[in-house]
Formats: C-alpha cells, sequence, structure tokens
C-alpha cells in the first residue's frame, strides 16, 4: 500500500510539473506573439516614429545645404503618377526637367518614413550636374498609397517602372542614374539585382542596410535593448505576419545577395560615425557587388549626413564617379 501511495504522489507531482510547464510555454509563446505583433505595426505600419527625425519644411540660413534646399522649393515641378509594379497603389512623383536638354536622368529615393521633398538637397545637386531629376515617394509614404513599408523589396519593381516611364519620356538613348540615402539606398541596391533596361548606367547608394533582416535584430538591440536570444523568435514572428499582410518574409529583403547579381558601377558613401544602419554594414555592401565600384567612408557623418556633413566633397565624389559611366 505504501508504494501505491508513493507511486499516485509521484505521478500528481509529475502532472503538476507538466502542467506548470505547459503553462509557462504557453505564457511565453502568448508574449512572443503580442510582442511581434507590436513590432510588426512599429516596423511595417507607416506612422509617427518617434525614433525617426521628422524633417521639417522650413529652411535654416545656418544648415549648410540652404542653397540646395532653397532651389528646389522654388523649382518647378511636373506632377508624376504611376500605379505600383504590384497591389495597384497610385505612386506620386516630381520631376524637373534639367536646364538644357539632355539623355542624362536620376532617380532619387527617399528613406524611412520619409518623402519625396526630404530629397530637395539631391535633386539641386544632380540637376546642377545636368540631370534631368524624378523623385518618387515610396509605397506608404507621401502622396503614395500603400498600406505597409517595404524596405525596398517590392519598391524594386516600383522603380524599375520609373525608370521605364523616363525612357518613354525621354527616349531610349536616355542614361539613368539611380540614387538613394538609407532604405532609398537599400532599395537602390535591391534594385540593381534584377533584370533593368539598358538604360540604367549606375547607382549611388548612400547608408543603406545589407538586410532587413539584420537591420531589424540590430535595431531590437539599439532602440529597444532586446536581449540577443529573444530576437530570432521576434523576427521569425514579424516576418510571418508579414509575409500574410505584406507579401513577403523579411529573409527575402536582402541587398547583399541582390548586390551579388549586379555588374553595374556603384558608388558606396556611408557616414563613419553612423549608428542607425552601422557602418559596417557598407562593407559588406560593397564587397557584394560584382561591377565597378567605389567606397567613400565620410569620416564624422552621421546617419544620412554625409552630403550636409562635406557638401563639396559629396558633390565632387558623386560628379567624378558618375562621368566615367554617363556621358
Amino acid at each position: 500500500m505504501g508504494l501505491i501511495k508513493l507511486s499516485t504522489v509521484v505521478k500528481k507531482k509529475r502532472h503538476r510539473l507538466r502542467n506548470w510547464l505547459i503553462g509557462i510555454v504557453s505564457v511565453i509563446v502568448v508574449a512572443l506573439l503580442v510582442a511581434g505583433s507590436y513590432f510588426f505595426t512599429v516596423a511595417m505600419v507607416p506612422s509617427h516614429k518617434s525614433f525617426v527625425h521628422q524633417s521639417s519644411s522650413r529652411i535654416s540660413r545656418t544648415d549648410p545645404l540652404y542653397w540646395q534646399k532653397t532651389w528646389f522649393a522654388d523649382s518647378k515641378k511636373q506632377h508624376w503618377t504611376m500605379e505600383s509594379a504590384t497591389h495597384h497603389y497610385r505612386l506620386d512623383a516630381d520631376y524637373i526637367p534639367a536646364a538644357h536638354s539632355t539623355t542624362r536622368s536620376v532617380i532619387i529615393l527617399h528613406g524611412f518614413m520619409g518623402r519625396k521633398e526630404d530629397m530637395g538637397a539631391y535633386a539641386a545637386m544632380y540637376h546642377q550636374l545636368g540631370y534631368n531629376v524624378l523623385l518618387p515617394d515610396a509605397r506608404a509614404h507621401g502622396h503614395s498609397q500603400g498600406k505597409y513599408i517595404g524596405y525596398g523589396w517590392p519598391e524594386r519593381y516600383d522603380v524599375r517602372k520609373w525608370a521605364e516611364k523616363l525612357i518613354a519620356k525621354n527616349g531610349t538613348d536616355s542614361q539613368i542614374v539611380i540614387a538613394g540615402t538609407s532604405m532609398g539606398g537599400a532599395t537602390t541596391m535591391m534594385t540593381s539585382g534584377i533584370k533593368l533596361p539598358y538604360q540604367v548606367k549606375a547607382f549611388v547608394e548612400d547608408c543603406g542596410y545589407t538586410s532587413l533582416n539584420d537591420e531589424l535584430n540590430y535595431e531590437a538591440g539599439n532602440l529597444y535593448h532586446i536581449p540577443t536570444f529573444l530576437r530570432c523568435p521576434l523576427i521569425a514572428i514579424l516576418s510571418g505576419i508579414n509575409r500574410v499582410q505584406n507579401g513577403f518574409f523579411t529573409g527575402e529583403a536582402n541587398s547583399v545577395k541582390m548586390l551579388h547579381n549586379n555588374t553595374r558601377p556603384m558608388l558606396f558613401i556611408h557616414g563613419s560615425n553612423d549608428t542607425f544602419v552601422p557602418t559596417k554594414m557598407v562593407y559588406q555592401n560593397y564587397a557584394a557587388s560584382r561591377g565597378p565600384k567605389e567606397l567613400w567612408v565620410v569620416t564624422g557623418a552621421k546617419h544620412a549626413a554625409s552630403f550636409a556633413h562635406s557638401p563639396q566633397a559629396y558633390q565632387q565624389h558623386v560628379q567624378a564617379f558618375l562621368q566615367k559611366y554617363v556621358k
């Protein structure tokens, strides 16, 4: 009898332990699902982001890019629209023809939660270099339609459509440069890896990330101080939600992999003090590209601030690189 009672007690303890473990695991799974859903909203749904600097329409005379921004604000712009490559969104863009008739055009891509107007200084620089300038609003940004942020992955096909629209406007002898900063830089790199019209001659990417997963992992630690062991399951859950809602797994959005397919010239620019997209990422991006390439790390520049940090040197680097490939 004593052995039977002991066996019964052991079984009850094992049963309670099993229930306790199942309860703990269930709580952890639910917590991860809730956290993953929260971070999907933070990362993928367009809204005010406290960690992103919001640009102002007011131009200060102390701004190192005061002339460029003033020129853009005063310039006459043509309003262009186009349907996105997928999901039938209406996309919005500004087009500024060059001062003199030319076959050279540039597509300038803005960053995360930015808009085309944020790239006004870049538009002024390229216009001064003799280019027609096209500034699109990415999906779910500015005046373009869209539910979710694509981080350059679905947008790469939108950029190709913008290039085709430029060719239809300016002729088959068009020469097109694609340039972007931050998320726009990543979009530039991702676009470089798809089949493009031969009229696309070169790329200029500024502070783009190696991959969306790398950037999500970095920001999970940098902004939210999430322990490393929790980041993988959180990103996996976010990725699954993104696949259902946004059409792709986050692991697909990979600049490095797309650069392996690129054989066109690319100029890589990154600030040495970038703490939003770590400077180390540019070295991986640069190594991956298989076409003619140059790398310029701007000493002392923070994220997406290389142009403002060194305006003259920035223009000189861009001009010297592009004049080798765009005539």
